[in-house]
């Protein structure tokens, strides 16, 4: 029988509330998913009560704040706090986005609600288990494929060839646009997703690559490619302003063009 109910153990329920500092004036509570593989409680939002004339501007910063001053036990991902890494991308206000680059004045609503990337496995409160994208994108094996001998200086490119990289380059593989994808979620384990596309094509249009024939090959599959129904929530929500949809149909493009 269809089981139309999530598990007992996937509920979220409610968790801790931390209050504000005495004598804090200017308050906002920020909503947090937690889970610890370790325990054997549910997930549960946890809430949070800060003093934001004491924090940064931006989703991270509140993040920064609570496990620094607040609560230690917090987990989530960040490293160069300039929205180059892609490391500490999660939902915030039910948008995938970047924690560095999201203010948290910017989220709608009187709270701030923050959850890991969503349809990925959870290692712990806002840690997203990325091995499945990451494998993902190691399967297109993005490198240069080259037959001609290596030069001696480098790789020449004209300025012509060079810019139809841009557009494609940018990506961070911060996954935003893959999990807010719907047909990623349904067919993540055969569907490659609008990131690792995005990339694909990358490689597909850069002259110096000699195996154009060999990565469309690769890509001709019912599911790795063709799982696109052009939803557009991945160029929604990149937060390098990418159109991973565009790439998508332009690497259908040159299946076709090849055939015909």
């Amino acid at each position: 029988m269809v089981q139309l109910t999530l598990p007992k153990n996937s509920k979220v329920g409610k968790g801790r509330h931390y209050p504000a500092p005495a004598g804090a004036k200017n308050v906002k509570t920020f909503r947090v998913y937690r889970w610890d593989p370790e325990g054997e409680g549910n997930p549960a939002w946890d809430s949070y009560d800060l003093d934001v004339d004491a924090v940064g501007p931006m989703v991270l910063d509140a993040l920064i704040h609570i496990k620094n001053h607040v609560d230690s036990t917090l987990a989530f991902r960040r490293s160069c706090r300039e929205g180059v890494c892609g490391s500490c991308a999660m939902n915030i206000g039910g948008r995938n986005t970047l924690a560095c680059t999201h203010g948290w004045a910017e989220v709608p609503g009187k709270d701030v609600q923050i959850s890991p990337l969503p349809h990925l496995p959870v290692v712990k409160d806002l840690v997203a288990d990325l091995t499945l994208f990451y494998a993902q994108y190691a399967s297109i094996e993005p490198w240069l494929h080259t037959t001609t001998p290596q030069p001696q200086g480098e790789w020449l490119q004209s300025e012509e060839d060079r810019a139809k990289l841009d557009g494609l380059y940018e990506c961070i593989l911060c996954a935003c646009c893959s999990t807010s994808c719907p047909s990623y979620w349904w067919n993540g384990e055969k569907y490659l997703g609008p990131a690792t596309l995005l990339q694909a094509r990358r490689w597909l249009v850069d002259s110096r690559d000699e195996a154009t024939g060999e990565r469309l090959d690769a890509l001709e599959d019912p599911f790795k490619l063709y799982r696109c129904h052009t939803i557009m929530n991945c160029a929604q929500v990149c937060p390098k302003g990418l159109n991973p949809a565009e790439a998508i149909a332009e690497v259908k493009a040159m299946l076709v063009e090849r055939v015909v």
